[in-house]
């Protein structure tokens, strides 16, 4: 019953806001915009809680206000609204099939996210480079999901190499992130399951190493410490 009424009002609510920041995406600069996303986040997270049941513990220290890369664990549509939520003005690296939700397109486009094209080659590169680009003299991290897709809770798909293109180009730290989110939150499923969700900072990874390195480094990194948050959430 908890995980009906916060869906009706989680999805209901979502809509309304929606609708709100693509009019607020009228107004020249993103200042109005990111508020009203951040205000969004933070009131999904309340409904997480008082409704669903679903506690979100932050472990480490937010990068706020930071040029970093956060790369994350992603196994919960609810991974990007906590991160937001506990972070801030953060920038996104997001597929193309985000475009095709109504009036989301366009909110991306205007708080300045970084659309690739999902089935990877020649133009996918293009539009993480456009992205670099862009986001070169911006303070504000940006979030990527190194796997690219949702996972299971348990499962762990390779890493691609976006995530090190971000790091490399723009020469920045990439702070881990782990999650047992998806205990409670399950990828896209209509089922929700009271309990505390973990979201944890990790130590960043600086500058320096090669790609082979840096590469097993992160998902070594994210994956071990998925796994027992997962073993601590299920105990």
């Amino acid at each position: 019953m908890r995980a009906f009424v916060f869906n009706v009002l989680y999805w209901g609510m979502s809509g309304v806001y929606a609708i709100l920041c693509a009019t607020i995406g009228l107004i020249p600069g993103r200042f109005f915009l990111m508020h009203g996303l951040r205000s969004y986040t933070r009131f999904t997270v309340f409904l997480m809680r008082h409704v669903a049941g679903i506690k979100v513990e932050v472990r480490g220290t937010p990068p706020k206000n930071q040029k970093v890369i956060i790369a994350a664990k992603h196994q919960s549509w609810g991974d990007g609204i906590v991160l937001m939520a506990k972070t801030g003005d953060i920038n996104f690296v997001v597929g193309d099939h985000m475009l095709k939700f109504p009036l989301i397109g366009w909110v991306l486009k205007r708080c300045g996210a970084i659309v690739v094209n999902n089935q990877g080659g020649r133009q996918a590169h293009k539009s993480l480079n456009d992205g670099i680009a862009r986001s070169a003299a911006e303070s504000r991290p940006i979030l990527i999901y190194p796997e690219g897709h949702l996972t299971p809770v348990g499962e762990t798909k390779p890493f691609r190499s976006g995530v090190y293109r971000l790091h490399k180009q723009l020469d920045r730290p990439v702070v881990p992130v782990a999650t047992n989110l998806g205990l409670f939150w399950p990828q896209q499923d209509w089922a929700k399951h009271p309990g505390t969700a973990v979201i944890e900072f990790l130590d960043p990874i600086e500058p320096g190493l090669s790609k082979e390195d840096f590469m097993r480094t992160l998902e070594d990194r994210v994956s071990a410490r998925t796994r027992e948050l997962e073993a601590e959430g299920r105990s």
